[in-house]
């Protein structure tokens, strides 16, 4: 089906019928700068004036096409039902300063454990068909990055502009947990299940886990905490190589604490490879039965009459312009 979304720009169409035959006010007798112009000052040039009427039909139609640009046609497509079941997930990612050390591989490179996380995280998210979907960030503090929401591509693209220390260095687990209750507590039916990555302990936050904990308990809001991080990597000293264990201040026993209390299950993400058999493992939950919806996919049309204006705007600007270049040429000679 066809049809425009700014349906009232059309009423423009109509506008320079209206300024040329609305009467015009008193000519001044004595113009205060002359405006020179090419096809009054040079002489053989044609008025545009002069052109006539195939003038005046091309600048017609290109402001016809403008206007019609302007009010976007588009297309809609035939309905696409839309899964009436889904899980509502909301997703914590830690930003604390710990995330930056380099103990993960993607693609058989050294990457941070942010990188490595945005990297499997980013497929996991694509695949949400039909579940709704959001960010939360934390670091000192905890801050909603993206709602609820079906555009898994908004989200997507938060997730890859996050940086480490956009919320400060330390680790707010318990304000980040409470912050996914109280986003959870407008959405009477779903799942209200938290999915946490996290490298380390809490240092910081208005709540401690323990707090949080009650109220994802009181809440219905199902907790499973992922443990990021390797157990052991090399790095160099004075001594040479040495390998040391850069998980060392992962609270693995407050996370587990935190799964088991809520009805989840606590991870733990070793290594890419690890954190994608987590997110398979995410797949299996039950989703929720919701109202079935219905969306049409559009498609912008506007570009045509667009091209169309420009095309015959420029054919409007060729006459001057060649007779100008002609006469260039004749006082040249």
């Amino acid at each position: 089906m066809f049809e425009f979304a700014w349906l009232w720009v059309l009423l423009a169409l109509p506008l320079p019928l209206l300024i040329r035959i609305l009467p015009s006010r008193k000519k001044v007798q004595t113009a205060a700068l002359r405006v020179p112009r090419v096809d009054n000052d040079l002489p053989g040039v044609k008025s545009a004036s002069g052109q006539g009427t195939a003038s005046l039909i091309l600048a017609s139609v290109a402001w016809i096409c403008l206007v019609l640009a302007a009010a976007r046609p588009q297309w809609l497509g035939e309905p696409i039902n839309i899964p009436a079941k889904g899980r509502d997930l909301m997703i914590a990612v830690d930003l604390s300063g710990s995330m930056k050390v380099e103990d993960m591989v993607v693609n058989g490179q050294q990457v941070d454990r942010l990188r490595m996380i945005k990297h499997v995280l980013g497929d996991f998210i694509q695949r949400r068909v039909g579940d709704r979907l959001g960010l939360i960030l934390f670091a000192d503090t905890a801050y909603q990055q993206a709602p609820l929401t079906y555009d898994r591509e908004t989200v997507v693209q938060l997730l890859d502009e996050t940086v480490i220390g956009l919320v400060g260095d330390q680790t707010a687990i318990g304000d980040a947990i409470g912050l996914a209750v109280k986003r959870f507590e407008a959405r009477q039916e779903s799942n209200r299940i938290l999915i946490l990555l996290t490298d380390g302990q809490n240092t910081a936050g208005n709540i401690s886990p323990e707090q949080a904990n009650e109220l994802a308990i009181a809440n219905d809001v199902t907790i499973y905490p992922i443990g990021v991080g390797a157990d052991q990597m090399l790095v160099q000293s004075l001594f040479g190589n040495r390998r040391v264990n850069p998980s060392a201040e992962l609270d693995e026993d407050m996370l587990t604490q935190l799964a088991e209390s809520t009805g989840g299950r606590y991870f733990r993400a070793r290594d890419t490879q690890s954190l994608e058999a987590i997110y398979a493992r995410l797949d299996e939950l039950e989703p929720i039965a919701r109202e079935s919806r219905q969306m049409r996919p559009q498609t912008a049309l506007f570009y045509y009459p667009l091209a169309l204006a420009l095309l015959l705007s420029a054919l409007l600007c060729l006459p001057p312009v060649w007779h100008w270049l002609r006469h260039s040429g004749r006082a040249r000679a």
